[in-house]
This record gives structure tokens, sequence and C-alpha cells, in this order.
């Protein structure tokens, strides 16, 4: 999984607290990230219609639809795609005992290990929300961390 999944991640959180649309150069300054390489993951994110970017002096990113209707699986295939995590290339084919391409009726024990791993792992994406992710931060660093995001948005870049 790439780093840009936990900074796409970040900022959906990010999202629920905003009461306007946030720049990226604001999300990148408050995560202290490039924002080059940030404006590139709210670009998977909008191409997935998770945000949408709006123009102008008050431009910005905002969540699409409410938090508790966006998976982190959701951000995970928008940011990454939705390949699973192992291909199989069918290697029982290969070498000198090799298997009969006729032979191969069914998927090999290892990539029917490695399919429901993928399925497991998606299934666990699926059933966490941003709004739970939000929860969460609240629960870990109190009822006030979110309100803080929130006001810090607000006040003005001091790069402005």
């Amino acid at each position: 999984m790439s780093g840009g999944v936990e900074w796409a991640l970040h900022c959906c959180v990010v999202l629920t607290a905003a009461e306007q649309p946030v720049p990226a150069a604001r999300l990148a300054e408050l995560h202290d990230v490039s924002g080059s390489y940030l404006a590139k993951q709210l670009q998977s994110l909008s191409r997935a219609g998770l945000v949408r970017s709006v123009q102008g002096h008050a431009g910005g990113y905002a969540l699409t639809r409410a938090p508790d209707l966006v998976t982190v699986l959701d951000v995970v295939e928008a940011v990454d795609g939705s390949q699973p995590a192992f291909i199989c290339t069918e290697i029982r084919q290969r070498g000198p005992l090799a298997t009969p391409p006729e032979a191969c009726t069914s998927a090999c024990a290892i990539s029917r290990a490695m399919s429901a791993a993928d399925d497991a792992w998606r299934a666990a994406l699926r059933a966490v929300t941003i709004a739970d992710l939000a929860r969460d931060v609240t629960t870990d660093y109190g009822p006030g961390i979110l309100a803080g995001i929130r006001g810090w948005l607000g006040t003005p870049d001091s790069h402005d």
C-alpha cells in the first residue's frame, strides 16, 4: 500500500471537520507533507468521486458525501487502484515438473490462500468508514481535536 493512502485518509478525516472547502496547500501544511504529492492523492480522490474540487478564492476540497458513506476501502482503491494484492502467475505450470495447463482446472492452494486473505483485508477496510476514523481520532485525542483542526483551517494561512 502506498504512502499516499495514509495521506488521503488523514485528509478525509480532516475534511469531516471543515466548514468550507480546504485548499490542498492548507492540507499539506497541516500535515507537513509535500503539497505536490498530496495534490496527486486529492486528484485521485476527486476522480473516484470521494471529494470535489471547488474553484475560486474560497476553493479547495470537500467530501462529496457523508463520512459514514465513505469507507477506508473506497480511499485505498481511489489512491492505489482495485487490483488484488496477489496476482497468480501459474508458476506450477513451469519448470521440469510443470503441471500441464489442462490439469490446472482450479486455483492452486497458494492462490486460494492469497485470494482469501485479500478478500478478508478488503472486507475489514470496507467495514470502517471515514466517520469511524473521525470518531476514533476524537477518542484518541479528546473531543476538542477536530474543533481545533476546524479552527486552524479557518485561520488565514500565514503564507497568503
